[in-house]
């Protein structure tokens, strides 16, 4: 439920994985999950 929220979140912003991932401090694998 929530990387739905957060696919639905960047793709509405216009972000890459690998820019949610930065700004979260996190890898960009665990955002791809």
């Amino acid at each position: 439920m929530i990387n739905r929220n957060l696919k639905n979140l960047r793709i509405r912003y216009k972000l890459t994985q690998e820019e949610v991932a930065e700004r979260l401090n996190v890898s960009r694998q665990v955002i791809a999950k």
